[in-house]
């Protein structure tokens, strides 16, 4: 895995860029958020296929675990990948849900992600 840091006005970015899962457990994502922070980061953008499938399973509760652990740190999330594909309900409702909001998101591009990460 590597972190590839962007600066957007005052605003850090860390752009995770790996062919494997990078976020495989509640850990895995500490790991991350540290990382990123340390290098002056509270802003991250991930690809759909660097996390566990079971995030995307909301029922495992890893998704929740993890996304908490980004609100206690004041980390942002913008996760890419196709949100057009087939899912289950809930996933489509939590993802319209958090797209909502102003800490997580699911977008289809890194311009995407750049662009809800600064606002």
């Amino acid at each position: 895995m590597e972190l590839i840091f962007h600066k957007f006005d005052d605003t850090a970015i860390a752009e995770v860029v790996s062919d494997e899962i990078v976020i495989g457990d509640l850990q895995d994502a500490l790991d991350l958020i540290g990382d990123a922070s340390y290098n002056g980061a509270h802003r991250i953008i991930i690809k759909e296929e660097n996390i566990i499938s079971d995030f995307f399973r909301l029922s495992s509760g890893i998704a929740g675990e993890i996304l908490q652990k980004c609100v206690n740190y004041n980390v942002k999330l913008a996760i890419i990948g196709s949100w057009d594909k087939p899912m289950s309900q809930s996933l489509r409702a939590f993802i319209i849900e958090c797209n909502r909001g102003n800490q997580f998101f699911f977008v289809e591009s890194f311009q995407k992600a750049k662009e809800m990460l600064i606002k």
